[in-house]
């Protein structure tokens, strides 16, 4: 079967491979659409840190059941597919937090993933799919990461959140922020991010004008909860100092590399500072409601598309083309 092998940074290739083997309480899915993640990209440039290769990528996945191997699924029934394997049995899979397991292992990252035509998931990662579209459920992952920062932070109705970082992860964010009731604003230093995060209804400034009086306004002496979805060293360093006293800072997007603030204006401010990793099954079907009740605009989202045949050509000039880019959609 075709499955896009990533051999090195760089290059792709479109390669064939086995057809994966079944296991007790593992369940084979054809796969349908893959949504490329910024991950993905990091992956073909070789910037992602815990990575070896050869590497499959691909961990935004939506499918159908071809063999459900005594599972409670019926072949053909469609589904989302949860890309995190944990152990079941460390003390955060125990309270529940299965998203940050002491031995978490990402397919696509850790192990090879989606981006072929059919893989085998334990049954307890697979979510019937229902009404949504397999080109909604392919977005299901990546929109459950904001959720599950939002629910992180805690956010209540009329509070004042900042979002910073318009990109997919900052989006999902922004939208669950909202959808929790926050006065959401939103940063970006992209002006076709701006541009488009804007057009999706949020207040948003590019980052060359939080200096001036139209920000100040917005936010007085701090928000009540920053959440940082850059990725960006220099973003997620200076982020911290849009948080008002007795306020919330939660740090979506991760980097390799140290974060330095001064202690003082932690202290000052009794902070509370999160760090929010992957999601969990409530995240998920928090996701899959809020689409199936229209409160996120998945057609909007998905900006991009090709196939499983032509993505080797398309993802590389993406890593560069990026102008109008939200999420690119594989379809197998």
């Amino acid at each position: 079967m075709r499955a896009i092998l990533c051999p090195e940074p760089g290059k792709l290739t479109l390669i064939d491979i086995a057809a994966p083997a079944l296991k007790p309480g593992w369940v084979k899915v054809a796969i349908r659409h893959i949504g490329i993640c910024g991950t993905d990209y990091h992956i073909f440039e070789g910037t992602h840190p815990m990575l070896q290769y050869p590497r499959i990528m691909g961990h935004e996945l939506s499918g159908v059941v071809t063999d459900p191997n005594g599972s409670s699924f019926m072949a053909g029934d469609a589904v989302v597919i949860n890309p995190y394997l944990n152990c079941g049995h460390c003390p955060a899979c125990l309270e529940g937090k299965t998203n940050c397991c002491e031995t978490l292992s990402v397919i696509g990252v850790h192990s090879d993933g989606g981006m072929t035509e059919e893989i085998v998931m334990p049954a307890g990662n697979l979510y019937p799919a229902s009404d949504l579209s397999l080109t909604q459920a392919a977005m299901v992952e990546f929109l459950a990461i904001g959720a599950h920062a939002v629910r992180r932070t805690e956010i209540k109705p009329g509070q004042r959140v900042l979002v910073v970082g318009s990109g997919p992860i900052g989006l999902g964010t922004a939208f669950f922020a909202k959808i929790a009731g926050g006065d959401v604003t939103v940063v970006d230093a992209a002006a076709d991010k701006v541009a488009m995060t804007r057009d999706l209804g949020f207040r948003t400034f590019d980052l060359k004008d939080i200096e001036g009086a139209e920000f100040a306004a917005v936010k007085r002496s701090g928000f009540d909860s920053v959440l940082d979805a850059t990725g960006s060293i220099r973003a997620m360093n200076a982020s911290i100092f849009h948080t008002r006293t007795g306020s919330n800072y939660t740090l979506v997007g991760v980097i390799k590399g140290d974060l330095v603030w001064p202690d003082s204006e932690v202290h000052r401010r009794e902070l509370t500072i999160r760090g929010s990793r992957n999601a969990t099954k409530q995240d998920f079907d928090h996701v899959m409601e809020s689409i199936r009740r229209g409160l996120v605009p998945t057609d909007r989202l998905a900006t991009h598309a090709t196939d499983l045949d032509q993505v080797v050509v398309d993802m590389p000039r993406w890593v560069h083309e990026r102008d109008g880019l939200i999420k690119a959609i594989i379809t197998v």
